[in-house]
Protein backbone atom coordinates (compact mmCIF):
# COMPACT_ATOMS: atom_id res chain seq x y z
CA UNK A 1 0.00 0.00 0.00
CA UNK A 2 1.77 3.24 -0.97
CA UNK A 3 0.07 6.86 -0.35
CA UNK A 4 1.08 9.95 -2.79
CA UNK A 5 1.13 13.54 -0.87
CA UNK A 6 0.61 16.62 -3.44
CA UNK A 7 0.34 19.76 -2.43
CA UNK A 8 2.56 21.85 -0.59
CA UNK A 9 5.53 22.29 1.85
CA UNK A 10 6.58 25.42 3.97
CA UNK A 11 8.69 25.94 7.41
CA UNK A 12 7.17 27.36 10.76
CA UNK A 13 9.24 29.80 12.35
CA UNK A 14 8.75 31.04 15.65
CA UNK A 15 10.62 34.15 16.09
CA UNK A 16 10.12 33.24 20.28
CA UNK A 17 8.61 30.97 21.98
CA UNK A 18 8.51 30.47 25.70
CA UNK A 19 7.26 26.68 27.17
CA UNK A 20 5.34 25.70 29.89
CA UNK A 21 7.97 26.25 32.17
CA UNK A 22 8.82 29.56 31.45
CA UNK A 23 12.06 28.62 29.59
CA UNK A 24 12.05 31.32 26.37
CA UNK A 25 12.99 29.97 22.69
CA UNK A 26 14.63 32.07 20.03
CA UNK A 27 14.09 31.03 16.49
CA UNK A 28 12.69 28.05 16.87
CA UNK A 29 11.01 26.29 13.44
CA UNK A 30 10.51 22.81 12.09
CA UNK A 31 9.02 21.88 8.54
CA UNK A 32 5.46 21.22 7.80
CA UNK A 33 3.00 21.87 5.48
CA UNK A 34 -0.26 19.41 5.50
CA UNK A 35 0.63 17.45 2.98
CA UNK A 36 4.17 16.63 4.93
CA UNK A 37 2.58 16.61 8.43
CA UNK A 38 0.57 14.14 6.94
CA UNK A 39 2.92 11.92 5.07
CA UNK A 40 5.32 11.84 7.87
CA UNK A 41 2.52 10.50 9.65
CA UNK A 42 1.35 8.06 7.29
CA UNK A 43 4.79 6.78 6.78
CA UNK A 44 5.52 6.22 10.79
CA UNK A 45 2.43 4.14 10.94
CA UNK A 46 4.02 2.46 8.27
CA UNK A 47 2.49 2.91 4.63
CA UNK A 48 5.26 3.67 2.07
CA UNK A 49 4.81 7.67 1.51
CA UNK A 50 5.54 9.84 -1.54
CA UNK A 51 6.17 13.94 -1.04
CA UNK A 52 5.12 15.66 -4.59
CA UNK A 53 6.06 19.33 -4.24
CA UNK A 54 8.22 21.72 -4.79
CA UNK A 55 10.51 23.08 -1.94
CA UNK A 56 13.12 26.67 -2.52
CA UNK A 57 17.00 26.37 -3.03
CA UNK A 58 18.03 27.92 0.10
CA UNK A 59 18.96 26.30 3.65
CA UNK A 60 15.28 25.73 4.57
CA UNK A 61 14.97 23.96 1.21
CA UNK A 62 17.72 21.82 1.95
CA UNK A 63 17.08 21.06 5.38
CA UNK A 64 12.79 20.18 4.10
CA UNK A 65 14.62 17.86 1.75
CA UNK A 66 16.81 16.01 4.12
CA UNK A 67 14.34 15.66 6.94
CA UNK A 68 11.82 14.25 4.64
CA UNK A 69 14.93 11.95 3.65
CA UNK A 70 15.58 10.92 7.39
CA UNK A 71 11.84 9.84 7.42
CA UNK A 72 12.02 7.97 5.18
CA UNK A 73 10.02 9.41 2.48
CA UNK A 74 10.06 8.96 -1.69
CA UNK A 75 11.26 12.91 -2.14
CA UNK A 76 12.39 11.69 -6.19
CA UNK A 77 9.49 13.92 -6.89
CA UNK A 78 10.07 16.70 -4.03
CA UNK A 79 11.52 19.59 -6.89
CA UNK A 80 13.83 22.59 -5.98
CA UNK A 81 12.83 25.71 -7.37
CA UNK A 82 15.03 28.33 -7.23
CA UNK A 83 14.01 31.11 -4.54
CA UNK A 84 12.62 30.95 -1.09
CA UNK A 85 10.95 28.20 0.40
CA UNK A 86 7.60 28.95 1.84
CA UNK A 87 7.61 30.06 5.43
CA UNK A 88 4.89 30.97 8.16
CA UNK A 89 5.75 32.95 11.28
CA UNK A 90 4.33 31.98 14.31
CA UNK A 91 3.33 32.76 17.77
CA UNK A 92 1.63 30.55 20.45
CA UNK A 93 -1.60 31.81 22.28
CA UNK A 94 -1.00 29.18 25.18
CA UNK A 95 -0.81 26.24 23.15
CA UNK A 96 -2.90 27.06 20.21
CA UNK A 97 -0.74 27.91 17.61
CA UNK A 98 -1.47 31.44 15.56
CA UNK A 99 -0.44 32.27 12.00
CA UNK A 100 1.63 35.74 11.15
CA UNK A 101 3.30 36.29 8.41
CA UNK A 102 3.33 34.03 5.11
CA UNK A 103 6.31 34.52 2.31
CA UNK A 104 4.99 32.11 -0.24
CA UNK A 105 8.24 31.68 -2.40
CA UNK A 106 8.77 29.21 -4.89
CA UNK A 107 4.91 27.91 -4.18
CA UNK A 108 3.94 31.21 -5.93
CA UNK A 109 4.76 29.02 -9.14
CA UNK A 110 4.27 25.42 -8.46
CA UNK A 111 3.50 23.35 -11.08
CA UNK A 112 2.51 19.59 -11.09
CA UNK A 113 3.58 18.37 -14.91
CA UNK A 114 2.23 15.36 -16.45
CA UNK A 115 5.18 13.27 -14.81
CA UNK A 116 3.83 14.37 -11.24
CA UNK A 117 0.30 13.35 -12.32
CA UNK A 118 1.68 10.02 -13.78
CA UNK A 119 3.69 9.48 -10.63
CA UNK A 120 0.91 10.25 -7.99
CA UNK A 121 -1.67 7.77 -10.04
CA UNK A 122 0.44 4.71 -9.67
CA UNK A 123 -0.26 4.90 -5.39
CA UNK A 124 -3.33 3.26 -3.63
CA UNK A 125 -3.95 6.75 -1.81
CA UNK A 126 -3.75 10.30 -3.12
CA UNK A 127 -3.66 13.17 -0.68
CA UNK A 128 -3.78 17.43 -0.85
CA UNK A 129 -5.21 20.08 0.92
CA UNK A 130 -6.74 23.21 0.76
CA UNK A 131 -3.72 25.25 -0.22
CA UNK A 132 -1.65 22.57 -2.13
CA UNK A 133 -2.56 24.11 -5.57
CA UNK A 134 -3.35 20.57 -6.75
CA UNK A 135 -6.64 20.87 -7.29
CA UNK A 136 -6.05 20.95 -11.19
CA UNK A 137 -4.65 17.77 -11.23
CA UNK A 138 -7.25 15.95 -9.10
CA UNK A 139 -9.37 15.20 -12.56
CA UNK A 140 -5.95 13.96 -14.25
CA UNK A 141 -5.18 11.65 -11.37
CA UNK A 142 -8.60 10.43 -11.23
CA UNK A 143 -8.82 9.65 -15.25
CA UNK A 144 -6.11 7.51 -15.03
CA UNK A 145 -5.88 5.88 -11.31
CA UNK A 146 -8.15 3.98 -9.06
CA UNK A 147 -6.25 5.73 -6.33
CA UNK A 148 -8.60 6.63 -3.27
CA UNK A 149 -8.34 10.52 -3.16
CA UNK A 150 -8.69 12.76 0.42
CA UNK A 151 -8.64 16.39 0.12
CA UNK A 152 -8.22 18.36 3.23
CA UNK A 153 -10.44 21.41 3.32
CA UNK A 154 -9.53 22.72 6.57
CA UNK A 155 -12.25 25.06 8.03
CA UNK A 156 -13.77 26.65 4.83
CA UNK A 157 -16.56 24.86 4.21
CA UNK A 158 -17.80 27.30 1.49
CA UNK A 159 -14.82 27.76 -0.40
CA UNK A 160 -14.97 27.66 -3.80
CA UNK A 161 -12.97 24.71 -4.13
CA UNK A 162 -15.35 22.37 -2.13
CA UNK A 163 -17.46 22.21 -5.17
CA UNK A 164 -15.25 22.40 -8.24
CA UNK A 165 -13.22 19.35 -6.63
CA UNK A 166 -16.15 16.81 -5.31
CA UNK A 167 -16.55 15.26 -8.50
CA UNK A 168 -12.64 13.34 -8.03
CA UNK A 169 -12.69 13.47 -4.29
CA UNK A 170 -13.51 10.34 -2.01
CA UNK A 171 -12.82 11.40 1.05
CA UNK A 172 -13.15 15.22 2.26
CA UNK A 173 -12.09 15.92 5.53
CA UNK A 174 -13.86 19.54 7.58
CA UNK A 175 -12.84 21.49 10.31
CA UNK A 176 -15.85 22.55 12.40
CA UNK A 177 -15.59 24.58 15.19
CA UNK A 178 -18.88 23.69 16.84
CA UNK A 179 -20.11 20.62 18.00
CA UNK A 180 -22.07 17.89 15.97
CA UNK A 181 -25.08 20.09 15.04
CA UNK A 182 -27.93 19.13 12.07
CA UNK A 183 -25.93 21.68 9.93
CA UNK A 184 -22.79 19.55 9.85
CA UNK A 185 -24.75 16.38 9.68
CA UNK A 186 -26.61 17.93 6.38
CA UNK A 187 -23.36 19.07 5.34
CA UNK A 188 -21.66 15.36 5.53
CA UNK A 189 -24.42 13.88 4.34
CA UNK A 190 -24.74 16.51 0.56
CA UNK A 191 -21.32 15.67 0.18
CA UNK A 192 -21.56 11.77 0.25
CA UNK A 193 -24.80 12.01 -1.63
CA UNK A 194 -23.23 13.57 -4.37
CA UNK A 195 -20.46 11.63 -4.53
CA UNK A 196 -18.04 10.94 -1.68
CA UNK A 197 -17.29 7.90 -0.22
CA UNK A 198 -16.66 9.43 3.04
CA UNK A 199 -16.98 12.60 4.93
CA UNK A 200 -15.55 13.63 7.78
CA UNK A 201 -15.78 16.58 10.48
CA UNK A 202 -13.47 17.03 13.56
CA UNK A 203 -14.10 19.31 16.45
CA UNK A 204 -10.91 20.12 18.19
CA UNK A 205 -11.31 18.64 21.58
CA UNK A 206 -14.93 17.75 21.15
CA UNK A 207 -13.97 14.42 18.95
CA UNK A 208 -14.98 13.84 15.12
CA UNK A 209 -18.00 12.39 12.94
CA UNK A 210 -17.85 10.48 9.86
CA UNK A 211 -20.71 9.96 7.56
CA UNK A 212 -20.69 7.01 4.59
CA UNK A 213 -24.19 6.75 2.95
CA UNK A 214 -25.48 4.15 5.51
CA UNK A 215 -24.42 5.77 9.23
CA UNK A 216 -23.28 8.81 11.09
CA UNK A 217 -20.12 6.96 13.55
CA UNK A 218 -19.52 10.00 15.92
CA UNK A 219 -15.79 9.10 18.25
CA UNK A 220 -14.37 11.46 20.38
CA UNK A 221 -10.83 12.26 21.85
CA UNK A 222 -7.94 10.80 23.04
CA UNK A 223 -6.89 12.48 26.40
CA UNK A 224 -3.11 13.65 25.74
CA UNK A 225 -0.93 13.67 29.23
CA UNK A 226 0.33 17.50 27.87
CA UNK A 227 -0.55 19.77 25.46
CA UNK A 228 2.19 21.56 24.21
CA UNK A 229 1.41 22.80 20.76
CA UNK A 230 -1.75 21.85 18.22
CA UNK A 231 0.27 22.18 15.60
CA UNK A 232 -0.34 19.24 13.22
CA UNK A 233 -3.07 17.94 15.57
CA UNK A 234 -5.37 17.96 12.18
CA UNK A 235 -3.15 16.19 9.94
CA UNK A 236 -2.14 13.94 12.31
CA UNK A 237 -5.67 12.71 12.81
CA UNK A 238 -5.98 12.77 9.12
CA UNK A 239 -2.90 10.12 8.73
CA UNK A 240 -4.45 8.01 11.52
CA UNK A 241 -7.91 7.91 10.04
CA UNK A 242 -6.62 7.19 6.53
CA UNK A 243 -4.38 4.45 7.69
CA UNK A 244 -7.21 2.63 8.99
CA UNK A 245 -9.15 3.04 5.96
CA UNK A 246 -6.99 1.86 3.74
CA UNK A 247 -6.48 -1.12 5.59
CA UNK A 248 -10.08 -1.62 5.07
CA UNK A 249 -11.15 -0.73 8.83
CA UNK A 250 -14.81 0.06 9.80
CA UNK A 251 -14.88 3.88 10.71
CA UNK A 252 -14.92 4.09 14.22
CA UNK A 253 -11.45 2.37 14.09
CA UNK A 254 -10.70 5.19 11.48
CA UNK A 255 -11.60 8.17 13.38
CA UNK A 256 -9.79 6.29 17.28
CA UNK A 257 -6.93 5.73 15.10
CA UNK A 258 -6.79 9.51 14.00
CA UNK A 259 -7.89 10.59 17.58
CA UNK A 260 -4.54 8.59 18.76
CA UNK A 261 -2.32 10.01 16.38
CA UNK A 262 -3.22 13.79 16.96
CA UNK A 263 -3.07 13.14 21.03
CA UNK A 264 0.32 11.79 20.59
CA UNK A 265 1.42 14.73 18.01
CA UNK A 266 0.07 17.63 20.42
CA UNK A 267 2.30 16.56 23.17
CA UNK A 268 5.58 17.74 21.66
CA UNK A 269 6.52 20.71 19.67
CA UNK A 270 6.76 19.63 16.48
CA UNK A 271 3.65 18.56 13.79
CA UNK A 272 4.93 14.80 14.42
CA UNK A 273 6.82 12.70 17.37
CA UNK A 274 10.05 12.08 16.42
CA UNK A 275 11.94 8.90 17.13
Amino acid sequence: MRAAMIGDNCIDHYTEYVDRQGNVFHDRKYPTGNVVDTGVNLQKLGMKTSIISTTGSDENGQWMVNTLKGEGLDVSHLKVGQGPTAITYMTLNGNDRVHGDYIEGVLEHIVFDEEDIAFAAGHDLVHTALWGNAQDALPKIRSCSQAVISFDYADRLDHPLVESTLPYVDIGFYSYHKQRDEFIEGYLKDKVDRGMKVAVATFGELGSLAYDGRQFVQFGVVPAAEVVNTVGAGDSFIAGFLYQYMKGAALEACLKQGATVASNVVQVFEPWVTD
